[in-house]
């Protein structure tokens, strides 16, 4: 018992502290999302572990106590009974809220009517799409004619994208930050009471056998760093494949000066729709203070590994309306 006790005590401190290097490999960066998974295995070796006369318990429980209590700490403010960022507020009337969609498809997806339905159903004023290849353009291209403006980059190597909107269009471009191959969005759009904002849309590649971090690290540093210098409210959206509590989604935030709805709210985790035991929230919403926020919620599954993940906002210059629900 005391060798197994130990193993996984080894295994808890190893993937604790390896995140704290910041480095960009990956099979490091993939530590930063199962942080409530290790603090869970942490608990178990500390609550097997006191019954037993093993060697060195002392120096066990304290290190498990410790890398429990310190994962813990990280995933805090996404836990429901964390103090909120942001309150969801009442628009002043139907007709001023913009509605927002984000959804990443999962490319070898089939199941095309079932998107379809949703995005008829949801109606969104700003739909972002994410790994469209040709096959998934073609079957969207009745509901994408639905909308006055679309721009896309079409690709077969799961990092096509689709955005598309109905709202009044200053400019929308696609980007291709530096140190990446995966286009981002930034578009300038007008709410319906007149108020021009901007929409950034990021999908980043992630930290997978193969792709370390550095790029995209430096794509969504790179969004936020275009809030920084920006007048307008800012709405930034996409699957950063990042969860929200690691260093790079916290620079972020800090860099754009973003709030986030997950924060006392709970995960909301987006991936992985079909292993509800392995979920994490890596589709993310960060929006600016002068952003007014209705409703943030997941979708149902429509045979993609993400959920859809939908936003409602509204612009009141004067902030009226606010209560948290």
């Amino acid at each position: 018992m005391s060798t197994v006790l130990w193993c996984l005590a080894a295994a808890v401190l190893i993937t604790t502290l390896l995140p704290l290097t910041n480095s960009v490999n990956w099979w490091i960066r993939m530590w930063d999302f199962p942080r409530l998974h290790i603090a869970g295995v942490a608990l178990l070796v500390f609550v097997i572990a006191l019954p037993y006369a093993i060697a060195f318990k002392g120096a066990l429980m304290v290190m498990m106590a410790a890398a429990c209590a310190y994962q813990l700490i990280q995933i805090h403010p996404y836990m429901p009974w964390a103090r909120t960022e942001i309150a969801f507020s009442t628009a002043p009337a139907p007709d001023v809220e913009v509605s927002l969609l984000a959804v990443n498809v999962l490319m070898e997806n089939t199941r095309h009517r079932d998107l379809i339905d949703i995005i008829a159903r949801e109606d969104p004023d700003v739909l972002l799409l994410m790994e469209t290849d040709a096959r998934w353009n073609d079957a969207l291209e009745s509901v994408l004619s639905r909308y006055d403006v679309t721009k896309s980059h079409i690709a077969d190597d799961h990092y096509g994208l689709i955005f598309a909107t109905r709202l009044e269009t200053i400019n929308v471009d696609l980007l291709w930050p530096k140190q990446d191959d995966t286009p981002a969005v930034r578009a300038t759009l007008v709410a319906p009471n007149g108020t021009a904002f901007n929409f950034i849309g990021l999908h980043p590649r992630p930290p997978v056998p193969g792709n370390d971090t550095e790029a995209r690290d430096a794509q969504i540093k790179d969004a936020a760093l275009m809030t920084q210098s920006s007048e307008r409210p800012t709405i930034c959206m996409g699957d950063f494949n990042d969860v929200a509590w690691s260093w790079t989604t916290r620079r972020f935030k800090r860099y754009g000066k973003f709030l986030e709805p997950r924060v006392g709210r709970g995960m909301i985790s987006s991936f992985h729709a079909d292993y509800s035991f392995m979920r994490f929230p890596i589709d993310q919403l960060y929006v600016t203070e002068d952003v007014k926020l209705v409703s943030f919620n997941r979708l149902e599954s429509f045979g993609s590994d993400h959920f859809p993940m939908k936003a409602t906002v509204f612009f009141d210059d004067n902030g009226g309306g606010d209560s948290d629900r």
